[in-house]
């Protein structure tokens, strides 16, 4: 028996001719699925997230430089140095950063990831250099300096930061499926030997600001690994003690701690840094002086191009602009922290929690030192302070930053594709 061939509607054939020209399957239908919108705000947010890293990274280096030129360039002047030295110094490595940057995003984080144990082996040889060698170079009463050319030098415990987090989030991730549970698998060998190793060599050169930063990072390790609280409490406690040694250990320290309690400015004056920081803040108002206008950078303000960088910032923006730099930073560890929990596997994550303890962590650090509800303890604020190391390690940072984000903006997109399924063929 002869069956009538069925007519295909108009539109049918239109749409098996887009197939057939686009080399798909006639008869597949896209299905929209109860999650397609979702999938698609997820896609958004990884693209923000991916923006909001890039250009307020790229902003806060560049504002950086301004303010380092701003605050720096009049005790230059006065020393008989060229007011732009400092500046173009700090711009070369934030140029080299923002680039390193740049090309580390096209970098698969699989691939980066294979840095960790380069990294960590480096940093401890160069920190090893450091406190052992005549390389080593003291700078302000500490010993954190390698010293290349009479005005080129190198601060491996910057970069000692960076490798303890890829480290860190490195092993982790390799212990993941069997051995975690165990409390002497997660402890070892990111807190003994690597991350004990990295804190005694920097404090053997006296750095007890770098050391309480390293420290932030292997407790953020260490949390987001599944130690027990029980044991975080115990290794807090014992870093504590550590650290209050180390401090009452040295005169200048004690007395540190004795001007911000209040007690004793002692006979060096140890409570006037804070203090002209304060009225810096206090002499900006609501709009500041005006950029460039500050006042108190004319040798009023010790430091004023490195840890008190924020009051001159106070001083010329004012009170607003502390609070946009401050939401600045703010947007960042809120992109850091969404492609965080946005990751599925643990090396993302434990990553940008290190990340962010370092950055945000040390913003805090030095904000509460320049408004003396913290002592002097000697931390740049990170993307803004004079330093080159401190520029580039942060820039480099933000390039794994980058690597994780674009992975994921590459992934939500490939999951908002459209699924398909063939129709079923109609009986004759």
């Amino acid at each position: 028996m002869v069956t009538k061939e069925r007519k295909q509607p108009q539109g049918a054939k239109a749409e098996t001719g887009k197939a057939a020209a686009s080399g798909k399957k006639p008869g597949l239908r896209p299905q929209g699925g109860i999650f397609s919108g979702v999938e698609k705000a997820s896609a958004r947010l990884a693209s923000t997230d991916y923006w909001l890293v890039l250009v307020t990274s790229i902003f806060l280096s560049v504002f950086g430089v301004i303010m380092v030129q701003s605050s720096a360039s009049v005790e230059a002047i006065a020393a008989g140095r060229n007011g732009f030295t400092v500046a173009l110094s700090q711009a070369l490595f934030a140029g080299v950063g923002i680039v390193c940057m740049l090309v580390m995003q096209f970098i698969h984080p699989s691939k980066l990831k294979r840095l960790a144990w380069p990294a960590v082996w480096a940093a401890v040889i160069l920190l090893g250099l450091v406190a052992f060698t005549p390389l080593g170079h003291e700078v302000l009463g500490n010993r954190n300096w390698i010293k290349i050319t009479s005005t080129i030098g190198l601060q491996p415990s910057e970069f000692a930061k960076l490798a303890l987090a890829v480290f860190s989030a490195f092993m982790l991730e390799k212990k993941q499926q069997h051995l975690l549970s165990d409390v002497k698998h997660l402890v070892i060998p990111i807190l003994a030997p690597v991350g004990v190793a990295i804190l005694f060599l920097v404090m053997l050169g006296k750095d007890v600001g770098t050391a309480l930063v390293l420290i932030m990072i292997l407790a953020t390790a260490m949390f987001l690994g599944g130690l027990r609280m029980k044991w975080l409490l115990g290794l807090g406690a014992a870093g504590f003690v550590l650290l209050s040694v180390a401090v009452m250990s040295s005169a200048n320290r004690r007395g540190r701690i004795k001007a911000w309690l209040g007690i004793d400015c002692g006979s060096g004056d140890q409570c006037y840094q804070s203090n002209m920081g304060m009225h810096a803040f206090a002499s900006g108002g609501w709009f500041g002086v005006g950029p460039g206008q500050s006042r108190m950078k004319w040798s009023y303000v010790p430091e004023a191009q490195n840890d008190f960088i924020f009051s001159i910032l106070g001083e010329e923006f004012g009170f607003i602009g502390v609070i946009f730099v401050l939401a600045l930073f703010a947007i960042l560890a809120l992109a850091m922290y969404r492609i965080a929990m946005r990751a599925s596997d643990l090396y993302t994550r434990v990553l940008m929690g290190c990340l962010m303890s370092w950055i945000i962590g040390q913003t805090f650090v030095n904000l509460g030192t320049v408004t003396g509800v913290l002592p002097v303890i000697g931390v740049p604020l990170p993307f803004i302070s004079s330093g080159g190391s401190a520029m580039l390690a942060v820039m480099l940072a933000m390039g794994f930053v980058l690597s994780s984000a674009r992975q994921q903006k590459k992934d939500q997109l490939v999951a908002v594709l459209p699924t398909a399924k063939p129709t079923t063929k109609p009986k004759d």
